[in-house]
């Protein structure tokens, strides 16, 4: 008897009178086959980035829902979960966690022991806006949640840790964090600043005010980091990208408002590979663009669809050691997961 009858048999036992209503199958669909790899750019130029799946659900990473999970969906009439409106992701090679602010929740999903967790509250408090998420310390994950405006803490095992609240968060947006120096940055839209704490939640100053010159930011969205510490935030409607030093010094910056490759419409997610490419998602162009770190367009992959490869107004980006890409594709409901073959892969 398979778990899923041997689930049903139990609930149907356990009524005194009457049925269940069957529950709603997903609307989801089966991935189409691909008859040849996605690549971008494609032959006869040499392939750069490749596609490599989409995840839905935790059943599209080989994860299925344990005996009570199962329970639990057919009590509240339903069978199965998937992404609402995932904004932010991030991995380490065994985890990917994935912020669903349409579903109010954080994504735990683990392929390689076959387990999921969806976690809907932190401290007994119930998430409202959870946008954006990283990895931190002793394998601890940090949350953001902009409504509630603050970040959320967890062990390695999802337990509720702490919190980082204090009252000059406003719109918490963006995370990230510098492992070499135990410092978190976290971009701040109405406050149009960039916050640093330490791991542990302390205080350690901030970068920018509102303005448009150098170092000044008007609502910055997203964060990242390179290896070398370097920061890099999305200053979303001065429609720029901006970089500072490991110790919050401007360096450079790159961008302007179009419509063209290499210009930004509505830019969001940003993410660094092993090799210093700069990966900005534009939710208008419903792309990728990628540039050098002198702000040189490379590249743009995606484009406006609902097949693998194409994005529907995505949002956050993370790239992980492994140069494996992973793509919020917001408003198709999905995460989709690229590679990245650099002069350093094998190809």
């Amino acid at each position: 008897m398979s778990t899923k009858t041997l689930i049903l048999s139990f609930m149907f036992a356990a009524l005194p009178f009457g049925g269940c209503q069957a529950p709603m199958a997903s609307p989801r669909t089966e991935e189409p086959v691909i008859a040849k790899p996605l690549v971008w750019p494609q032959s006869p130029q040499q392939a750069r980035i490749r596609f490599v799946k989409t995840v839905t659900r935790p059943e599209d990473m080989g994860i299925e829902a344990s005996f009570w999970q199962q329970l639990w969906g057919v009590l509240v009439g339903r069978e199965e979960e998937w992404f609402i409106r995932p904004t932010g992701v991030a991995a380490n090679g065994q985890t990917i966690l994935v912020t669903d602010a349409g579903g109010q929740a954080l994504w735990d999903l683990n392929p390689q022991i076959k387990q999921f967790r969806k976690l809907q509250s932190a401290g007994g408090q119930r998430l409202i806006s959870p946008v954006a998420v990283t990895l931190g310390p002793e394998e601890r994950t940090y949350l953001v949640d902009s409504y509630l405006r603050e970040i959320f803490i967890y062990d390695r095992k999802q337990n509720f840790f702490g919190a980082i609240s204090v009252p000059t968060l406003q719109r918490p947006a963006g995370i990230a964090y510098d492992s070499a120096r135990n410092r978190l940055y976290v971009a701040d839209s109405a406050a149009h600043r960039v916050w640093i704490f330490a791991g542990d939640g302390k205080s350690l100053g901030e970068i920018g005010r509102r303005g448009d010159g150098d170092g000044e930011f008007n609502f910055p969205t997203h964060v990242a980091l390179d290896k070398h510490g370097n920061l890099y935030v999305t200053d979303a409607l001065n429609f720029r990208l901006q970089m500072f030093d490991s110790e919050g010094r401007f360096t450079g910056k790159f961008g302007r408002h179009g419509d063209s490759s290499g210009n930004f419409a509505s830019p969001k997610g940003l993410a660094v590979d092993s090799e210093d490419h700069i990966y900005v998602v534009d939710a208008l162009f419903d792309a990728v663009q990628i540039f050098d770190r002198a702000g040189q367009y490379l590249l743009t992959f995606g484009e406006r669809g609902v097949g693998p490869g194409q994005f529907w107004l995505p949002g956050g980006i993370f790239i992980d050691d492994r140069d494996q890409i992973y793509v919020a594709d917001t408003y198709n409901q999905r995460v989709q997961i690229f590679q990245y073959m650099g002069e350093s892969r094998v190809q």
